[in-house]
């Protein structure tokens, strides 16, 4: 490896000035800020927690307020007037915890008063709005230049309250009058950006700032925020040296807004770099607790995630108590675009798992919830690929038969199941999808689809699941074979082995798990 030509990673780096000043690697994104000013004034972004984000806003600051070396040799330096400088307002929610009555007050109005001081005017007010309404126009008036307003994590003050219902509402409602003071204020404002994790509704959050254009799903901007396989190829050149191309791109890669490129998750691609060996970087820095007990409450299949269709609409579906499963999903960074499908000028959406490291981690997370024991949920997945790793089949169905058999009773009790089908095969995808392998759910063939393929040390491994008080003995195996979903995996692979599964939804475990090789 070329040590000459490489630079330090910028891992946790958040700041434009030191990124630039300590030599780190960048990623130029200010041709998309050169577009952004071109075509507009007012915009909201949402991408996933540690896309780049404040990195961005923090360019956005340090280009307004003229800061010219810092730019040297970046797309927009030879198209900005660095004669001009403008005052900036930057408001960031992302520190602090939003779970206490009153707070995001507290906090709105220390940043407010912080902005003040630093900018050298005083505002008096002891409401938000008005503070904030006053301090445009006083920096206006002094600077004799329309203010730059950027905020980020505009959303946190929700997303941390959204467990007391009455408080996120509280603080919502708190949002939307300071955010609503932006737009009254227009004649002193040169350019605003809200970025977040979440996008709330518009009513809910942006009503009084309804002239915001929204460039999350943009295909112009998919992206402003990660980075590309170009990037990779160019930038960071220097350190692919030792690492498998192909694997970096199953682990990391698969995000999209709608964009040509798929993108890579920035903070995943930093420490793979400094570590080098993989790991689910981005998954570890976020407990999903919220998300996984939302699953588990709305019964949501871990079969149905990949694949799921959706729309626009359902997409934006974001506020407090009402939070549609697929804006969850794919906001939070757990489900990404797959392909969009134009329905007589309404789009579709198909989701699905970005890349390995989600699919993976997410379905660790879903059965460890499920048997509440984390230590028994990891010897068993280790267990699993030992067993298939060497074809032990008698081995596997011993497994997941101890598997079932520790799931808490209370489970059972607590949860009424309609489709015990779906449910033992959706736990079945769990264990497979969480111990790493390469799986496809209902894959087609010309006489159907078999329930689940799994891939792995050359060989295909082709479940059909069926609930024996619903089906004739001996049913799952025998559709494999009357089907013949073999037979387009036969010039692919070493060896096919067809698997039926039978389960009882009276003793809630595997009854039967037959074996052939097609």
């Amino acid at each position: 490896m070329d040590t000459k030509a490489r630079r330090r990673l910028p891992i946790g780096l958040q700041t434009f000035r030191e990124l630039r000043e300590e030599d780190c690697y960048y990623v130029d994104k200010t041709g998309f800020i050169a577009r952004l000013l071109d075509e507009g004034k007012h915009y909201f972004l949402s991408r996933p927690r540690r896309f780049g984000k404040s990195l961005f806003l923090d360019t956005l600051k340090e280009l307004f307020e003229a800061n010219e070396p810092l730019f040297a040799g970046l797309h927009i330096h030879d198209r900005w007037d660095w004669s001009l400088r403008y005052p900036v307002v930057r408001l960031d929610f992302g520190g602090g915890h939003f779970g206490e009555p009153g707070y995001v007050h507290t906090n709105a109005m220390a940043q407010l008063a912080s902005a003040g001081q630093d900018n050298g005017v005083a505002v008096e007010h002891d409401t938000a709005p008005e503070r904030l309404r006053d301090l445009l126009r006083a920096l206006h008036a002094k600077t004799g230049r329309r203010v730059v307003v950027l905020v980020d994590e505009y959303d946190k003050p929700l997303l941390d309250a959204l467990d007391t219902p009455d408080l996120a509402r509280a603080n919502r409602d708190y949002l939307r009058g300071l955010y609503s003071t932006i737009k009254s204020s227009d004649a002193h404002v040169r350019f605003t950006l809200l970025t977040g994790v979440s996008k709330f509704s518009k009513v809910s959050v942006f009503s009084g700032l309804n002239n915001l254009t929204d460039i999350t799903l943009d295909p112009r901007y998919s992206a402003i925020c990660g980075y590309t396989e170009t990037d990779l190829d160019t930038v960071f050149a220097p350190e692919l040296a030792g690492l498998d191309r192909d694997r970096i791109r199953d682990w990391y890669n698969g995000y999209n807004w709608r964009g040509a490129e798929k993108m890579y998750n920035p903070f995943d691609i930093l420490l793979l770099f400094d570590k080098r060996e993989f790991g689910c970087y981005w998954f570890e820095t976020g407990t999903p607790t919220f998300l996984v007990e939302t699953l588990f409450r709305r019964r949501i299949s871990s079969l149905s995630l990949d694949g799921m269709l959706t729309s626009d609409e359902l997409l934006s579906s974001f506020d407090v108590g009402a939070i549609a499963t697929e804006a969850l999903l794919f906001q939070t960074g757990y489900l990404t675009i797959r392909d969009v499908r134009d329905r007589g000028g309404v789009l579709r959406f198909r989701l699905g798992y970005p890349n390995r490291e989600v699919r993976q981690s997410l379905n660790e997370s879903l059965l460890r919830r499920l048997v509440q024991d984390g230590t028994r949920q990891t010897a068993n997945s280790d267990r699993l690929y030992d067993l298939l790793e060497a074809n032990d089949f008698d081995g596997l169905k011993v497994l997941f038969q101890a598997f079932f058999a520790s799931i808490p009773y209370e489970w059972y009790t607590n949860n009424a199941i309609s489709d015990y089908e779906g449910y033992y095969a959706s736990v079945f995808y769990s264990y497979f999808a969480g111990t790493g392998f390469d799986i496809t759910v209902e894959e087609s063939s010309n006489r159907g689809r078999s329930d689940m393929a799994v891939r792995f040390g050359g060989n295909v491994y082709l479940f059909e699941f069926k609930v024996v008080e619903q089906a004739t003995e001996g049913a799952a195996l025998a559709q494999l074979k009357e089907r013949g979903y073999a037979d387009k995996y036969r010039a692919s692979c070493e060896r096919i082995y067809l698997i039926g599964v039978e389960f009882s939804k009276e003793t809630r475990n595997v009854t039967a798990f037959e074996v052939e090789c097609a």
